[in-house]
């Protein structure tokens, strides 16, 4: 399942820590959201339904984790961008997106070869 853009929002601070709770995740975008924390939780419980993320209790604690990498979203997301947007049969070249905060230097080879994998099947 694709997230909504809000959802991304949400996933950005996860794929950056792994494992964070409902707080840490709302102190993390309430600057960039506006919403209040409960409206956080509302949107957490969501992508749990979506299985976007999924809970796991540590030491008592509820804390979310993300249940698809990073890359591979991200690959989806750029893949249905050039096909549905840009009407292109190739996906963007992943280093289009050197130097973007989300993605490292070290993972623009890992992106690209997702995103000719994505090609390849769509191809087929």
């Amino acid at each position: 399942m694709k997230p909504t853009d809000t959802e991304l929002t949400l996933l950005r601070p996860l794929w950056q820590s792994r494992r964070l709770s409902a707080r840490e995740i709302h102190d993390a975008t309430e600057a960039s959201t506006g919403w209040s924390f409960s409206s956080t939780r509302k949107t957490l419980d969501r992508m749990v339904d979506k299985e976007l993320i999924a809970i796991e209790m540590v030491h008592g604690i509820k804390t979310f984790i993300p249940t698809t990498p990073k890359l591979s979203v991200l690959a989806s997301l750029i893949g249905d961008f050039s096909k549905n947007i840009l009407g292109s049969d190739q996906p963007l070249p992943a280093a289009a997106f050197v130097g973007s905060s989300l993605i490292s230097e070290d993972e623009i080879d890992e992106l690209e070869d997702l995103l000719k994998d994505l090609n390849e099947k769509d191809t087929q």
